[in-house]
């Protein structure tokens, strides 16, 4: 069975301006396209709310770079706890635990029937990797996961899928491919194949150096609340919560291909990237 989907993208390489992604509840604030230079950082930028105004943008700290076009709210404090999921989904209030992945807003909800719990940004698939809308379930889960496909860039060492959660394997293809909710890098834009990526400095720390101080962890947080206690340690199937899947991320089709192979080496943040 292959594992495929995440290839990291440089976030340089693919997408100059993430203005240039559309969310339906950008209407809501007022903000300005600001151009990245060598000087800024996520502090700089947001102040005390640097990791809302990351998560506004669905992006990290490593693919914070000089270059990079970002929104950047111009009354920063309306984006507290900034979060674009519905408070209550009436389609969960049967289900102890349901998972909502809007790709139009680019964001997940993980709620509690019906009620949202918490939320986070993610990556999710390019167009012609991107999987259809509907409802799936998680089969299988495995807290140190790794891409049979895919290396890290420059290296041969393989992909991390780090705290997965599979939701879907089609069986239409040679070889069967499985999808996962797994930690990846998030770029601020459509970027793998097929699996929706959630934070996972930790992992980006580790295999890429930076950022120096990992805080963004919902890849662990959203693992921890699917499988709770039960977690061995080790991949193992597993029951777990249904996963629906709607929208489509608005994004001029010209500005975002498909990630190629062989992949560049990752992108290098500038100094002083941390508040």
């Amino acid at each position: 069975m292959v594992g495929i989907c995440s290839l990291p993208s440089a976030a340089a390489q693919k997408l100059q301006s993430l203005c240039d992604l559309h969310y339906p509840t950008d209407y809501l604030y007022e903000w300005d396209c600001v151009k990245l230079t060598s000087k800024d950082t996520p502090y700089k930028i947001f102040g005390k709310l640097w990791q809302d105004g990351l998560r506004f943008n669905r992006m990290d700290q490593r693919h914070f770079i000089a270059g990079i076009s970002i929104k950047v709210p111009k009354r920063v404090e309306e984006i507290r706890d900034f979060n674009p999921m519905p408070p209550f989904y009436y389609e969960a209030e049967k289900e102890a635990q349901l998972i909502l992945i809007d790709q139009n807003e680019m964001f997940l909800g993980a709620y509690e029937y019906g009620s949202l719990v918490f939320s986070a940004p993610v990556a999710v698939g390019v167009e012609e990797f991107r999987l259809k809308n509907g409802s799936y379930r998680i089969d299988t889960v495995d807290p140190v996961h790794e891409s049979s496909l895919y290396p890290v860039e420059g290296t041969d060492r393989a992909y991390p899928m780090h705290y997965g959660l599979r939701f879907h394997i089609d069986k239409r293809q040679d070889g069967w491919t499985s999808y996962w909710i797994h930690g990846r890098d998030l770029p601020g834009y459509p970027a793998s194949h097929g699996c929706i990526g959630l934070y996972d400095e930790e992992m980006q720390a580790e295999y890429y150096g930076e950022p120096e101080r990992p805080l963004l962890m919902d890849a662990k947080k959203l693992y921890q609340w699917v499988v709770g206690d039960n977690d061995t340690g080790a991949l193992q199937k597993f029951r777990g919560p249904a996963v629906i899947i709607m929208g489509e991320p608005q994004i001029p089709p010209e500005q975002l291909k498909p990630v190629e192979l062989p992949p560049q080496l990752p992108a290098t943040a500038p100094p002083g990237l941390h508040p």
